[in-house]
């Protein structure tokens, strides 16, 4: 009787280190720098996700998309991309959610671009626009086209 309690563990065991295998070989190779023309044919991964950390190993980033396309070793295209910016600290604090539903990503760089929409959501403000590129370093976006901000805060005499 143990023995039949043991026999489904296993084989679930060597399912995840299968899709784990699939996935890494399929996926994340590409990202850590393998030439893409080595590896014909990736096909893309659904509901991707990749978190980022910082060197002392709190949450900085987080991107998630419907689909991905390993486009070449340094760039993947993303459908529904979701970026979830924190503070980085163990406070673990969101400060910002960045909605695009086309987008590229450049790991090394750490930057996301898009030709269509995009909405920036923080705590007090809201932006949205078009053609845009979001850079991690210094957490800034730019709107290129259409850009429309609305701040969720009393003014005050900032207007006077």
């Amino acid at each position: 009787m143990t023995k039949r309690l043991k026999e489904p563990c296993v084989a679930a065991s060597h399912s995840i280190k299968t899709r784990f295998l699939l996935l890494f070989s399929e996926f994340a190779i590409p990202l850590l720098g393998a030439d893409q023309s080595a590896m014909p044919g990736l096909a893309p991964a659904q509901d991707w996700k990749l978190p980022l950390f910082t060197k002392d190993g709190f949450r900085s980033m987080s991107l998630r998309g419907d689909r991905v396309f390993p486009v070449s070793s340094d760039r993947i295209d993303v459908e529904n991309i979701e970026i979830t910016v924190f503070s980085g600290d163990a406070a673990a604090r969101v400060t910002s959610v960045l909605l695009s539903s086309q987008a590229s990503y450049f790991p090394k760089e750490n930057i996301a671009t898009g030709p269509g929409a995009v909405r920036v959501i923080r705590d007090n403000i809201e932006i949205s626009g078009e053609d845009w590129t979001y850079e991690k370093e210094g957490e800034k976006i730019s709107i290129h086209r259409n850009a429309r901000v609305v701040f969720n805060m009393k003014l005050g005499d900032m207007l006077r």
